[in-house]
């Protein structure tokens, strides 16, 4: 709260200092945070507990996720980048197996990059010939523009 016994100094000058305002202090009948008060209940007999009622019909199947055969997949993909590319899926129940098909599909992915490569090249080369072209047609209308320029110079005035 406002201190009451505060006084504005004599030296103090509005203009130059600003409104004056009274320092603050505690105040003497804040008791803290309210709370409301607590009445105790002679019925109360804890936190619930839910019943455990045993299911006649529940039987425990530990083949429950084994199948004979894994016919279809699904995957749910959130694709953040536009080329993304998935395949290759392997399910299987020897790691040897999966080694195998790890490198085909690390042989197949390397010729995939190298093939991604050779395109990206020639399209850097295709553009640079197209930048070059480009730059030489710009040099030939400026040469052109200034034989005119030499035309108009030659023309007496009338």
């Amino acid at each position: 709260i406002v201190d009451p016994e505060a006084e504005k100094p004599d030296d103090w000058d509005d203009d130059l200092d600003g409104e004056w305002e009274a320092p603050k202090v505690p105040n003497p009948e804040y008791k803290g945070p309210w709370q409301p008060k607590k009445i105790d209940n002679p019925a109360y007999k804890g936190p619930w507990v839910h019943p455990q009622i045993d299911n006649p019909d529940y039987k425990d199947d530990t083949e429950l996720y084994a199948f004979d055969s894994f016919k279809y997949i699904g995957i749910d993909i959130w694709q953040v980048k536009s080329g993304s590319i998935f395949s290759h899926f392997t399910l299987a129940d020897s790691w040897d197996d999966v080694k195998g098909d790890i490198e085909l599909v690390n042989t197949f992915r390397e010729g995939q990059k190298a093939k991604k490569d050779e395109e990206e090249k020639a399209r850097q080369a295709s553009e640079e010939k197209t930048k070059a072209e480009e730059s030489e047609d710009e040099d030939e209308d400026e040469d052109e523009d200034d034989d005119d320029d030499d035309e108009e110079e030659d023309k007496p005035d009338l």
